[in-house]
């Protein structure tokens, strides 16, 4: 293929301001489903207009597919901003609670690894333990692969949300 370039594919985040009203979640999602896009996590929350959400989706594809998510969702009524967020530019977080298990003498060495990931004990019992951490998904990566060496009774995760920096804003302006 001489003057073809073979696309990479990787991980962006695409974030949306769309309406706040029931329904325009199912719409996003059968969207994704149709055109066989997938979504590796998705965020809803209200902004400070309460007429309007604000969504953060974290896909994986090449250029051309990234372009095509950001044209169907732009064809949406609902959606009024689409914007794929500059990496440089974005602050990106994620919260995560972990339940584990901890035998007699195991938490002086829980907590030490707890604060020095800048967590917090959310709930205690003689047996278990809640930790809440958030930051950036390779923090929270990190500090799950250490606490493996607890028994992991359960565990959530919210999935990354994103906002630019400094002057970097999704912006509603309507198509």
């Amino acid at each position: 293929m001489i003057g073809r370039h073979r696309m990479q594919n990787h991980q962006f985040i695409v974030s949306l301001l769309v309406s706040n009203h029931a329904g325009v979640l199912t719409r996003v999602s059968s969207l994704f489903s149709r055109r066989s896009f997938n979504i590796d996590s998705l965020t809803v929350g209200e902004t400070e207009d309460p007429t309007l959400s604000r969504m953060t989706i974290v896909s994986w594809g090449d250029d051309y597919i990234k372009e095509q998510i950001v044209k169907q969702l732009q064809k949406l009524m609902d959606v009024k901003k689409v914007q794929v967020m500059n990496s440089d530019k974005t602050v990106v977080r994620e919260l995560m609670i972990v339940k584990i298990r901890i035998k007699k003498g195991e938490l002086p060495e829980a907590m030490e690894a707890i604060n020095s990931y800048r967590a917090n004990v959310v709930d205690l019992s003689p047996d278990s333990m809640a930790i809440e951490i958030t930051g950036e998904p390779l923090k929270l990566n990190a500090f799950l692969n250490y606490i493996r060496q607890y028994d992991i009774i359960e565990m959530c995760r919210t999935g990354p949300t994103a906002i630019g920096r400094s002057s970097y804003c999704l912006e509603n302006d309507t198509y």
